[in-house]
């Protein structure tokens, strides 16, 4: 399947969805006093947070264990969560584009009386997310080139791509069981 270097640094972005101050029950990824794997990285505990004048958690603190390199322990402890991240230093910027359903009924032609089909159009076919980073071994994609992103789908790089301003496609989108157990902590 092929090698590829991931570059670690001071410096990490994580996903948002990766990081709870108050985390629901059976919730594995980071939270203060919390140790999880970072993929292909090392185990790292959550030490404490920086927040924005709105109360919006902004940085997250961590230590790193060294002898976990790879995410194995050498002393058997196991951790429950595993998380995504890049190198801020490495990172590369791209335009993510991600694709829903383009219309909100399975048979768009059944509209209530003196409705177009139009109406059955979903407002969020289309969400575009500019500013993302991605590893830096994607700087070299190319058009049509496809791509796994870790726990969020499948993605192929758009025409609309050039030198320095890459762009992907969502084609297919994955399960995201983390966010089904925090929707029922949130409702029970």
């Amino acid at each position: 399947m092929g090698t590829r270097q991931v570059p670690f640094s001071h410096v990490l972005y994580i996903e948002q969805d990766d990081f709870r101050e108050d985390p629901p029950k059976q919730y594995f990824r980071l939270s203060p006093g919390r140790e999880v794997r970072l993929r292909y990285g090392y185990l790292v505990t959550c030490t404490g947070v920086v927040k924005n004048d709105r109360g919006e958690v902004v940085e997250v603190h961590c230590t790193h264990d060294t002898a976990t390199r790879g995410g194995n322990t050498p002393d058997g402890r196991r951790v429950k969560g595993t998380i995504h991240w890049v190198s801020a230093m490495h990172a590369v910027d791209a335009e993510v584009r991600l694709y829903e359903n383009l219309f909100t009924r399975e048979n768009p032609g059944e509209t209530e009386e003196g409705q177009e089909f139009t109406a059955n159009l979903n407002p969020h076919s289309l969400e575009v997310l500019t500013g993302c980073k991605l590893e830096p071994s994607l700087a070299s994609a190319t058009v049509g080139n496809r791509y796994q992103f870790e726990r969020l789908g499948y993605f192929c790089v758009d025409p609309d791509s050039a030198p320095g301003a890459l762009v992907f496609n969502r084609t297919v989108a994955l399960r995201d069981t983390g966010a089904k157990i925090e929707k029922r902590g949130l409702s029970a």
